[in-house]
């Protein structure tokens, strides 16, 4: 099924042409088709890759270093990232081999069909935060090169990249493919340079003690600068809105499908990490000219190093260039997927779909308000806190995967995610959720001391991991599946496992949609798509409860 397929006129009930339309481009609120996914695993890789093209991880990484030091810092890196990368494998394995994204993964991983809502808030939020952290680096670098002022570079940041997301993954993956090798080449070529030339360097980089002044390591100085990092653990959801998009895995492409699933899926944290050490070895290379609030800037940074190899002439415009694609690529993604996540939640909520540019919107509005009220100055509070509820999100899922479906065999094994096949509310992960943020936010805001405030984001972690198990134990399971089967006497995976490619024509919007994105209908005796069954405002089309065995 291409997107010109074939379009009746539509029954009473149906969703707007222009959403259907928008939706076969987008697949926003359901599995995307193997008739579109034609792209190989190194072009959905490499488009996902592109994805983590963003500044943030160079003033991420030079605000913890400038205030516990470098070796602090680079310990707090390592340990994010490692916690980071373990919870990412299952979740991106699971978007790629099921080509579906986060918010219906989450749905079938404890949350249930309603109680996934309050995560995909979690991730909506995460991308406009992201996208306004961006923006003010990019008005950064215009005020710097241009010498326009910061108003007007967020404003800019905020609209070019409308025209480059209403079209979706298509226009998306041209524009990472093309700006990845130029980006790269920008990013590490000043940078190489650095520590040929100035080999010193990365001695006084080593040696910084941080604005403490006691060096050395320890462990509550690593703690905080770890909820920082880790504040990047839902960047997994937008690595999987490309990674959907990967073609069936077969005997023949297992290697290359493997190689883009894990570098493109948890991989990213590993240039994450190097990112943000490089940003802690920048910040101390211009300390000394810029103070400490400047080096935290990616504009600087680059100025900087840029200046040491070029003629000056060059130095300014090569360091915006660097800015600016960092922001394209990283802000098409961060409005993407935004707007993805804002659509689900409001379609299961209302049964209504308005469009994904409407969401677009909104998230940028978001985006552009917090840009005004100058968030980059108290950054790493807002992602300390933050990093609480993205954490116990994350791990809650991760967990319900690795733990409840393979070990205990507690969760079914296969996704689900359409209406009716699932429950309202699942209290296996959203349990384990709620206590796990709640808690870790009430000790981030020292309810129980000083001492403990430090281990905010290892306790989401710990409770999250502890709490999914354990409800699925106490609950023996039976929240998962509303009902055993959906009313079509057809399996779900074709032989090698892979969703089946078995094309039927929902009854209600008339389009042809494959095996996985359909259900029977309760009332008519034929079959219905997902999305109608989410529109659908009197239940007529939702299958009733059946026990589960």
């Amino acid at each position: 099924m291409e997107n010109d397929s074939r379009r009746h006129a539509p029954r009473a009930g149906a969703v707007p042409d222009h959403a259907a339309e928008e939706t076969l481009e987008d697949y926003t609120l359901r599995f995307a088709p193997r008739s579109y996914r034609r792209w190989t695993p190194l072009v959905v890789g490499t488009t996902a890759m592109g994805g983590i093209a963003y500044m943030a991880d160079f003033s991420i990484g030079a605000g913890i270093g400038l205030t516990h030091g470098t070796g602090n810092a680079l310990t707090a890196i390592l340990v994010a990232a490692v916690v980071i990368f373990v919870t990412g494998f299952p979740l991106a394995y699971y978007g790629a081999r099921y080509n579906i994204d986060l918010d219906l993964i989450t749905r079938g991983s404890g949350f249930g069909y309603y109680g996934s809502v309050l995560t995909s808030v979690i991730f909506a939020s995460f991308t406009f935060i992201f996208f306004a952290l961006e923006g003010a680096i990019m008005a950064q670098g215009l005020k710097l090169g241009l010498g326009l002022p910061l108003w007007l570079g967020y404003l800019l940041s905020t609209f070019m990249v409308i025209p480059l997301v209403v079209y979706g993954m298509k226009a998306l993956t041209k524009l990472q493919v093309w700006t990845t090798p130029l980006w790269l080449l920008l990013m590490v070529g000043p940078l190489l340079y650095l520590l040929v030339t100035e080999p010193d360097s990365v001695d006084r980089w080593l040696s910084y003690a941080g604005t403490g002044g006691h060096g050395g390591v320890n462990t509550a100085s690593v703690l905080l600068g770890s909820g920082v990092c880790l504040s990047l653990i839902a960047q997994i959801g937008e690595q999987i809105d490309y990674l959907r998009f990967m073609p069936p895995k077969t005997a023949e492409n297992r290697r290359a499908w493997w190689t883009a699933v894990v570098m493109a899926g948890p991989g990213w944290v590993v240039l994450g990490a190097l990112k943000q050490a490089i940003g802690v070895f920048l910040a101390v290379y211009v300390l000394a000219a810029v103070g400490p609030t400047a080096a935290a800037e990616p504009i600087q940074q680059f100025k900087a190093a840029f200046d040491a190899m070029m003629p000056s002439w060059l130095v300014i415009p090569l360091a915006v260039a660097l800015v600016v694609i960092s922001q394209i690529k990283i802000n098409v993604t961060n409005a993407y997927s935004g707007s993805l996540a804002w659509t689900n939640s409001f379609t299961r909520l209302t049964r209504r779909y308005p469009g994904r540019m409407v969401f677009v919107l909104l998230n940028l509005a978001f985006a552009l308000t917090l840009m005004e009220a100058d968030m980059f100055s108290f950054l790493n509070r807002v992602l300390s806190f933050y990093s609480n509820c993205a954490i116990a999100w994350v791990v809650t899922v991760a967990t319900d995967i690795i733990v409840n479906k393979y070990l205990l065999k507690l969760s079914p094994q296969a996704p689900e995610f359409r209406r009716g096949m699932l429950y309202a509310v699942n209290p296996v992960g959203t349990v384990a959720f709620v206590v796990a943020s709640g808690m870790s936010i009430a000790m981030y805001f020292h309810a129980w001391g000083d001492t403990l405030q430090p281990y905010s984001p290892v306790a989401a972690a710990l409770i999250a991991f502890v709490l999914t198990p354990l409800m699925a134990v106490l609950t023996k399971g039976r929240y998962y599946l509303r009902r055993a089967t959906d009313g079509i006497d057809e399996p779900l995976l074709d032989e090698d496992g892979n969703p089946s490619a078995t094309l039927h024509q929902c009854h209600v919007c008339r389009q042809e949609l494959e095996r996985p994105d359909v259900a029977a209908c309760l009332t008519h005796g034929a079959v219905v798509c997902s999305l109608c069954l989410s529109t659908d405002k009197i239940g007529d089309h939702v299958l009733p409860a059946a026990p589960t065995g």
